[in-house]
């Protein structure tokens, strides 16, 4: 069998420090997670983690984003089960909003995340997100669904509105009581973009 590419060993080294690094934050919290001993349990030194990532903070931000766009996606796909465009940007929404009731996302996404990464609208993984409200928002507006409000003014706003309950969820005492006021004031909120029907 031939030698492993470098390319393959440095993305194999990624990935097992990620994973590693993904249960240890969603076990222990960031803050009492062990570089030495993540570096270890994977047989890697701690030289490995801070090549490959810097320190511990870039560290979490690659497992805030591989979790991030895995959130996207899922959301994505039960807004694509939807029977519109209109319900499907709900249903993401109502999805995203729901996901925080999930222990690893609620620690290391929603509570660790803002806490060591800063503003979660800035993270390269919202901004996907953010553009692909655009283009529904955009899409809808052209069909006559929505108001003709700036797109990327209500796409934010939409976005903006699902994390703010995702990170109230996150951060409640009780998240599944929450969780029903919050996607309720949602769509509540959102269906003021909805174009007057007679």
């Amino acid at each position: 069998m031939p030698p492993k590419r470098r390319a393959e060993m440095v993305e194999e080294t990624r990935a097992k420090l990620v994973r590693a690094a993904r249960a240890a934050f969603a076990e222990k919290g960031y803050a009492a997670a062990s570089m030495d001993d993540l570096t270890a349990e994977v047989g890697l030194t701690r030289g490995a983690l801070y090549h490959n990532f810097g320190d511990k903070r870039g560290l979490l931000q690659a497992v805030v984003n591989q979790i991030d766009e895995e959130m996207a996606a899922r959301a994505h796909a039960i807004g694509s089960q939807a029977d519109s465009a209109w319900e499907g940007l709900l249903a993401e929404g109502a999805a995203y909003i729901e996901m925080a009731l999930e222990p690893e996302v609620q620690r290391v996404v929603l509570l660790d995340g803002p806490a060591v990464l800063g503003d979660p609208s800035q993270w390269p993984s919202q901004n996907s997100c953010l553009r692909a409200t655009i283009e529904t928002v955009e899409a809808l507006i052209a069909q006559g669904v929505v108001k003709p409000v700036d797109a990327e003014a209500a796409s934010r706003l939409l976005n903006g509105a699902a994390l703010n309950a995702a990170l109230w969820i996150a951060a409640s005492n009780d998240p599944r009581a929450v969780l029903a006021r919050a996607v309720e004031a949602f769509r509540c909120l959102a269906a003021g973009l909805l174009v007057a029907r007679d």
